[in-house]
């Protein structure tokens, strides 16, 4: 599927032109002819003979924006000069700073930012720990942690090229949710060096997120260090994405006039993100689900549920989904999996399936394509004959963002500084996300908010804020002398 022109492969050329004639007009055309589309032209200097332009403008690729200047270089009388990818120049130095909240203008300040009235501060902490949560960064601080192992959809690209994403995370935590997040990328992939790190550096945390961690390590990961910690680990693939994609159905079922405990679902992929979705579906109220994989229909009768054709912690996870899936015994190919089925839900490869799949679903088809950036079945196609369809792509409706839950998510977290994240916190959060959207905003191209929409957060953070108090999983109080003199 061809790709529009996006500001992610949006550049700027500098150019200098005849300050007379058409050159301006010819630079437009060449952009626009070469498939691309020009955002911004601005005249940086001028004189009687030259004009300097720069000349703004989105491509489709990195390859795409390389046609376009070798095009501008061919037009007569122009020099190029310098050209900038504005993605680069974004991520020069990183995106997150560290700032301090107050002023050190003078020796008292230093006196008791630091020593030595800061010694007060630690024997406070020391003689009751709790008021760690108080009294530091420890308040209002999640660690974002990778091993650079399943990044995006770049696969194992290791820990120094995950940074620029963690920072990204980070930088959305702060938009969001106010959180101070800190980048984690761990230069090793042993599953218990992981855990042991992570549980050295939790005293300074409130909360952990892992991110970009390969399956199925990333399961025994997650349990290891909720098991061991008192803060929540949440792993945004598979949590974020189950959350958004749970407020999603319940908007797009309230569309087509379905329940939960009715409809057939369909899903391809058994990676973190397909289990994570489909045990928060399950919770949720669904009663007929069947899952895909490379090797086909999820069920019963397989041989590599046994370990015999991947290694035990994936077999484990295949034959977790046979053993709560897949009522009817269902086998073969997604194609014929998906025959009659109320929703498809694809987190996996590009193209599996076609109109012809799509127009053989139910009456009242949902389609949830969320694999980025070429989905499971192309969205045009697929709004041929489905009712609703979803993605995970920012340029058709219904968007598919984990970043409309993990700040919200977090942020109640830490108000209520929850020892942990469980189940009915991410059903909280989910049901919350979905009713952002009012009975009067919803149709079939809106079922899920704009990340922008400034209610998003405040409304998850809530209701996640209030399922850990319900569920008395919350720290307990700072000492009441800290708390008295703190204010």
């Amino acid at each position: 599927m061809a790709m529009a022109p996006s500001v992610s492969y949006s550049m700027t050329v500098r150019l200098e032109v005849p300050a007379s004639g058409t050159a301006v007009s010819q630079l437009t055309t060449a952009v626009e002819s070469s498939g691309g589309s020009v955002t911004g032209l601005d005249v940086t200097a001028s004189g009687h003979e030259k004009l300097r332009i720069d000349v703004t403008v989105a491509a489709s690729s990195t390859a795409h924006a390389q046609e376009i200047v070798d095009k501008l270089r061919t037009i007569e009388g122009v020099v190029l000069g310098k050209v900038s990818d504005r993605t680069f120049l974004m991520h020069l130095g990183g995106k997150i700073e560290m700032a301090s909240k107050h002023p050190i203008r003078n020796r008292d300040d230093l006196s008791m930012v630091y020593t030595p009235g800061v010694a007060r501060v630690c024997m406070a902490i020391a003689e009751n720990p709790e008021d760690a949560r108080r009294l530091t960064i420890k308040r209002n601080s999640v660690a974002v942690v990778t091993d650079g192992s399943a990044v995006l959809g770049l696969g194992n690209i290791g820990p120094k090229a995950a940074l620029p994403v963690m920072e990204g995370k980070a930088a959305l935590f702060k938009r969001f949710a106010g959180i101070d997040a800190w980048p984690i990328c761990l230069d090793t992939q042993d599953s218990d060096a992981i855990v042991e790190i992570v549980k050295a550096i939790a005293p300074g945390f409130a909360g952990i997120n892992l991110e970009d961690i390969s399956a199925p390590r990333c399961f025994e990961i997650e349990a290891r260090l909720r098991e061991a910690l008192d803060v929540p680990v949440f792993h945004d693939d598979q949590h974020g994405t189950a959350i958004v994609v749970l407020a999603a159905l319940t908007n797009a079922l309230r569309v087509v006039g379905k329940s939960f405990g009715d409809v057939r679902v369909v899903m391809s992929g058994a990676g973190a993100a397909g289990t994570a979705i489909l045990k928060l579906l399950l919770a949720a109220g669904v009663k007929h689900a069947v899952v895909a994989d490379i090797h086909g229909v999820v069920h019963a009768g397989r041989d590599d549920l046994n370990g015999g054709a991947t290694d035990g912690e994936q077999a484990n996870a295949l034959r977790w989904i046979a053993d709560n899936t897949n009522p009817e015994g269902v086998t073969g190919t997604l194609k014929e999996a998906v025959r009659g089925a109320d929703v498809f839900i694809g987190v996996s490869a590009p193209n599996l399936l076609d109109a012809e799949d799509v127009a053989a679903m139910a009456d009242g088809a949902i389609v949830f394509a969320l694999a980025n950036p070429d989905p499971e079945v192309e969205p045009a196609i697929a709004r041929q004959t489905a009712a609703v369809v979803a993605t995970g792509r920012s340029d058709f409706p219904n968007q598919i963002n984990n970043v409309l839950v993990f700040p919200g998510v977090f942020r109640g977290l830490l108000d209520a500084q929850s020892r942990t994240v469980n189940t009915e916190m991410m059903l909280a959060a989910a049901a919350a996300l979905a009713d952002v959207v009012s009975e009067d905003e919803l149709n079939p191209n809106y079922i899920i908010p704009s990340v922008f929409n400034d209610r998003v957060a405040g409304a998850v953070a809530g209701a996640v804020s209030s399922a850990a108090r319900a569920a008395g999983v919350t720290a307990t109080a700072p000492s009441p002398s800290v708390a008295d003199n703190a204010g």
